[in-house]
């Protein structure tokens, strides 16, 4: 077992302290490696902590770079660090916590051809994502290996945290044997998350990363944890591992990873563009119609609130939440424009227009965040 330097015991002394660490416990740690699929929301306090707390190696996989709205919840990076790849960004700031430890970066998109290489590398795997595909993804790449899953979420005022340990309990697909469809969930990007909830919900999956390595306490195996950030309450619900899992099952029938873009509805990159559709406008597009016809109505069904952030000029509002109650409010000979944020709502809007007999139906393609970097520089963005 590794030996602890004299500097490490001066830095881990409050660990040392306890009896449930101790020397064996902090030495279990410095060997401990971990992956943490994302250095977003989630992935910021799991890097500080665990790195803080001693974990040996540190693997980091993420091939986004740090954008300006991250900042209001991604604590690993800074004002200075917009516009670097999250890797690097997360990697300068976990070392400067702690020098001792060993930081991988990997930046690329995780998908099946080299996730299994990854899990293979370290003992524990914490997912930090935001998508269904990758979640699927990870869960099945981790029952394969055998190696512990855990996993948090998080949405406007809502947290949730487990662990999946293969075959010692649930697995995520026992919990989630069929994503949503697609669009059904919004993502942080729509719907918003308390810039202060990651924080929480992150430490949660350190905490249980700490646990699994020293081997203290009583992990959340079996357990969903779910915190709801204004009531300040949590719940527990119990979990149970499904016999008939295709994955995890006594009769497992998927045994080798899947197109998971497929599995859940959606083709390779519709996560982070929108799907393609028929109604599908560019920004200029629409900007041209909007010059050339008197008959075109450009519909915002985002929220009240988002409306008074920023808004296209002409717009009328009718969020998604109620236009199945307002359409009497649209007329059916006109070309309906509708546009959201990034495009999801947009999409959903029509589907319900068209559910109630209207033709000339078109979205503006990636929604006003498109608007305002192709058409209007000046125009907010959020």
């Amino acid at each position: 077992m590794a030996n602890l330097t004299r500097d490490e015991i001066l830095r881990y002394s409050r660990h040392l302290i306890m009896p449930e660490v101790g020397i064996e416990g902090q030495q279990k740690l410095k060997q401990a490696g971990v992956l943490l699929i994302g250095a977003g929301g989630l992935g910021s306090p799991l890097g500080l902590y665990l790195a803080a707390a001693g974990v040996g190696r540190l693997g980091i996989v993420d091939f986004d770079k740090v954008d300006f709205t991250n900042l209001q919840r991604q604590i690993i990076h800074g004002t200075e660090d917009v516009g670097r790849l999250k890797v690097e960004s997360a990697r300068e700031r976990i070392q400067s916590v702690n020098p001792e430890v060993e930081v991988k970066t990997v930046n690329v998109r995780l998908s099946k051809e080299n996730v299994l290489d990854l899990v293979a590398g370290y003992d524990i795997v914490i997912d930090g994502t935001d998508n269904f595909p990758t979640r699927y993804l990870v869960n099945d790449a981790c029952v394969f290996q055998k190696k512990p899953n855990i996993y948090g979420s998080i949405f406007r005022f809502d947290g949730q945290a487990t662990v999946f340990y293969p075959f010692k309990g649930p697995c995520y697909r026992c919990l989630y044997p069929e994503p949503p469809p697609p669009g059904m969930v919004p993502s942080c990007a729509e719907g918003g998350v308390l810039g202060v909830l990651p924080g929480i919900i992150g430490v949660i999956q350190a905490t249980e990363a700490v646990k699994l390595i020293i081997g203290k306490g009583e992990p959340l195996v079996g357990r969903l944890l779910l915190y709801n950030a204004l009531k300040m309450e949590f719940r527990e619900v119990k979990l149970k591992r499904d016999p008939q899992c295709i994955v995890c099952g006594d009769r497992p029938t998927v045994k080798d990873l899947i197109d998971y873009e497929a599995f859940c509805g959606l083709t390779r990159g519709e996560e982070a563009q929108g799907a393609a559709s028929e109604h599908d406008l560019s920004p200029q597009e629409v900007k041209d119609l909007l010059e050339k016809k008197r008959t075109v109505v450009l519909l915002d069904v985002r929220e009240p609130h988002e409306y008074e952030i920023v808004r296209i000029e002409g717009s009328r509002l009718i969020s998604l939440s109620e236009l199945h109650l307002r359409t009497n409010e649209l007329d059916t000979a006109d070309t309906i424009i509708t546009y959201c944020h990034h495009g999801q709502r947009s999409l959903q809007a029509i589907k319900t227009l068209e559910h109630f007999g209207f033709k000339k139906l078109k979205h503006l393609r990636g929604g006003i965040d498109a608007w305002a970097s192709e058409i209007d520089p000046d125009m907010p963005r959020y």
